[in-house]
């Protein structure tokens, strides 16, 4: 790979990505920290769930757009207006004076991350050639790591000695300073060609991205009209875009490049990946404290060794695929997602929250390896006009994972609560009063919500494991390719 333009300061450029992408990875954390206090000053309890949703539903659907405006329009005028972006939100959810306000403007924080996110990793994928990318994807999973641990401390903190509105504006000197980086030490080199932009596949991917995910996020509420017309919509656009996409010069979407084996394989394994820790996430915490009667705080540190698992599983990928090869790391390191979830499968009342921690560890190392490896594989095997695209395809199936798993565990969970064997059907009023119940939940008149809820989990946590195995047999599918020949040849057209 040829280096990077002179003028380029790789370890200031990649401290600017790492600033930019904190402000995002905060954000999944700080807000739910402090949420329970915004809802009481701005009322609206009904939308609480639509100020995380709104932002998902723009972050999912904006990356793959931004991704292909990288692509045309060079990375850092396409970073600097997502941070813009970002920040513009930030400033006014603070300012924001009533829950639908609130929505909004998290709206457009979710665009800027979506724009933060894929150029981020595409950014880095420029600068640094494949056997010293590893290290610093590394460093990057370890930012989402940090802000996990440190966002609900600095919520508290917070809401503790200020108004909640700093949650969001602490976003301004970050991103400001993330800014000032992009503009002073990347270097690109400048485009005259004329582009076509494909407005009306943007938007019709939009929608129909938009449409599904609130779909899903509906299909088992009570409003299942409002979801069927979301599945019709989605259907609709869907099918618009299809043929939007086959008549456009230039199209948003690349089926070519979705269609590719290796491409295709990488991204369904992220998809799995993202259901698996939607999973994880969810009810683990719910098992620890309903079932194992254990402190929200020994729930949080076993969920937290996920997080842990995470950076170390990416340097461990980092440091060995040279040596081992990249497919390699990639299908063994996929065997530690069902081996991670063999632990919550083994799980019973009288269980130690220990054997969750473990297995959240083992899980987090699969998720680090798993990801850290298919982000350089969709990287290194396309032309350098379309990583930016590629980045984003991968990123958008770990966050459609996300709203899948969601959506799958959440089915399984209300089934086995309804259908617990020997035991009534258990309601959502119940078990939200088993969880809350102040030391001792499960004694009692509770003991048998308890043994229903420990049923439906085990259910849960098995359905957990089929889906950490369809990682595995998803990064099977990944022929093995030669990778780094397009990179050397034309990365230096980059920067």
């Amino acid at each position: 790979m040829s280096q990077p333009h002179p003028k380029t300061s790789r370890p200031l450029v990649v401290a600017a990505v790492m600033a930019a992408m904190s402000m995002v990875a905060i954000e999944a954390t700080i807000v739910s920290t402090v949420m329970p206090q915004i809802v009481t000053q701005l009322g609206g309890l009904r939308f609480y769930s639509w100020v995380f949703s709104s932002f998902l539903l723009a972050q999912t659907a904006m990356t793959v757009v931004f991704g292909k405006l990288a692509d045309l329009y060079g990375r850092k005028p396409v970073m600097l207006a997502g941070i813009a972006i970002f920040l513009v939100g930030s400033v006014l959810a603070g300012f924001a004076w009533s829950m639908p306000a609130m929505i909004a403007f998290r709206l457009i924080q979710g665009i800027g991350a979506g724009s933060i996110q894929p150029v981020s990793m595409t950014i880095v994928g420029d600068l640094y050639p494949l056997h010293e990318r590893g290290r610093v994807q590394g460093w990057l999973a370890s930012v989402w790591a940090i802000s996990a641990v440190l966002g609900p401390m600095a919520g508290g903190l917070i809401i503790r000695d200020l108004s909640w509105a700093w949650i969001f504006w602490i976003n301004v000197p970050i991103g400001i300073a993330a800014a000032a980086g992009f503009v002073l030490y990347l270097h690109e080199h400048e485009r005259h060609e004329r582009v076509s932009i494909d407005l009306a596949g943007a938007a019709l991917f939009t929608v129909a991205i938009g449409a599904f995910m609130m779909a899903l996020t509906d299909a088992d509420g009570a409003n299942r009209s409002r979801a069927l017309f979301e599945c019709a919509l989605f259907v609709v656009c869907g099918t618009l875009f299809v043929w939007q996409e086959r008549r456009a010069a230039n199209p948003m979407i690349s089926f070519s490049l979705w269609s590719h084996r290796p491409v295709a394989a990488a991204n369904a394994a992220t998809v799995f990946c993202g259901m698996a820790l939607m999973g994880i996430t969810t009810f683990l915490p719910m098992y620890v404290q309903g079932v194992l009667h254990r402190s929200p705080v020994v729930a949080g540190l076993a969920l937290t060794m996920v997080m842990l698992g995470w950076p170390a599983g990416a340097t461990m990928a980092a440091r060995s695929f040279h040596r081992l090869g990249l497919r390699r790391i990639l299908i063994g390191g996929s065997f530690f997602l069902p081996l991670g979830a063999l632990p919550f499968v083994q799980l019973g009342p009288t269980s130690s929250p220990v054997l969750a921690a473990v297995g959240s560890l083992v899980m987090g190392l699969g998720m680090g390896t798993s990801s850290i490896c298919c982000i350089m594989l969709v990287q290194e095997i396309v032309a350098l006009s379309e990583r930016g695209s590629a980045t984003a395809s991968n990123l958008f199936s770990r966050n459609l994972g996300s709203t899948l798993g969601a959506t799958v565990f959440g089915a399984v969970l209300n089934y086995g609560l309804a259908h617990a064997q020997g035991l009534p059907a258990v309601s959502a009023a119940q078990l939200r009063r088993l969880l809350d119940a102040p030391g001792g939940p499960g004694a009692g008149a509770s003991a048998p919500i308890a043994e229903a809820l420990q049923q439906s989990l085990h259910v849960t946590f098995v359905a957990l494991l089929v889906v950490a195995a369809a990682v595995v047999v998803s990064m099977l599918f990944v022929p093995p390719v030669r990778i780094g020949r397009v990179s050397e040849i034309s990365a230096g057209e980059a920067i």
